[in-house]
């Protein structure tokens, strides 16, 4: 990166080791991290939105939507992470293609599925093999989250029914009781007062959610973990950089790092758990209701 890096072999000590941390292959490793708070930010709230809309839909009085959001909630909590990542991805992926193929290659003879082998018209897929290296992370990290978005929101679904739940009824009615309909009731009275129910459940889904994102290698994303182990494994003298096998200290940078974060989520959350509290009849607005008094 710098120009007194430019020949490694003449380097020692401290500049050895502050050229090694600014090479180009370790900035791919700190943007990598970015990359894991872009898929944290982004992934939350649209988990989030798909948890809220199966909680609501779990409540339905029409009985199909109540059969989706009870399926949806149930079938995906029920399937461990990994295999659902590994399922999901590959069968998404290839419904795509296959909905491409069909509208560019309508004249296509061959079969699609070939033995264990999936293939498409040139034109079909997705994205194109012609296509800039930029465009293909792109892809996978999208795929990423809304596959995040899709297992996570099962967990918020289940979290918010029921918080939903714990709301009184009897708020429901009086509300009903001056002329509100059941959609003005859900919206002004219900939905306003569960975020305080949901919020503990929602902080463990938030943590398991922080917890997974190593599962990215599998979408075929190079996230830091898959950095942390490239670059901490051996390095013979063919390297630039030659180094015997540093992995646990990569990892335990990994440690500290989500350590950390998990640790200022912990702060966020309690603080927006105490604004919430106030005025709320909960075991956290009484100890807010007692430290004001």
């Amino acid at each position: 990166m710098f120009e007194t890096c430019a020949d490694p072999s003449q380097l020692d000590g401290l500049h050895w080791f502050a050229c090694y941390l600014t090479n180009g292959v370790h900035l791919r490793f700190y943007t990598a991290f970015l990359t894991v708070l872009g898929l944290l930010a982004v992934t939350a709230p649209v988990a989030l939105a798909f948890g809220f809309a199966a909680a609501s839909a779990s409540r339905s009085h029409v009985a199909p939507l109540r059969w989706i959001g009870r399926i949806y909630t149930a079938m995906v909590r029920g399937v461990p992470d990994i295999a659902f990542f590994l399922f999901f991805v590959i069968a998404l992926d290839q419904a795509i293609e296959w909905s491409v193929h069909q509208i560019q290659c309508p004249d296509w003879t061959e079969p699609i599925r070939q033995g264990a082998n999936f293939t498409v018209c040139p034109q079909a897929k997705v994205p194109l093999n012609t296509a800039p290296q930029e465009v293909h992370e792109f892809y996978n990290f999208t795929l990423a989250v809304f596959t995040f978005a899709i297992v996570f929101g099962a967990f918020c679904a289940n979290v918010l029914y029921g918080a939903m739940q714990a709301v009184p009824r009897a708020q429901m009615e009086t509300a009903e009781a001056y002329g509100m309909s059941r959609r003005q009731a859900f919206w002004r009275v219900l939905v306003p007062q569960m975020w305080i129910y949901a919020l503990p459940g929602l902080s463990n889904v938030w943590m398991i959610l922080i917890k997974a994102t190593p599962l990215l290698f599998l979408l075929g994303i190079e996230d830091i973990v898959y950095w942390a182990r490239e670059l901490g494994g051996s390095r013979t003298s063919q390297y630039a950089y030659p180094h015997g096998d540093w992995r646990l200290w990569y990892f335990l940078a990994l440690l500290v790092f989500y350590l950390g974060f998990t640790r200022i989520s912990e702060i966020v959350l309690g603080r927006l758990t105490r604004r919430l509290s106030h005025g709320q009849a909960t075991m956290a607005g009484d100890q807010a209701r007692k430290a004001a008094a």
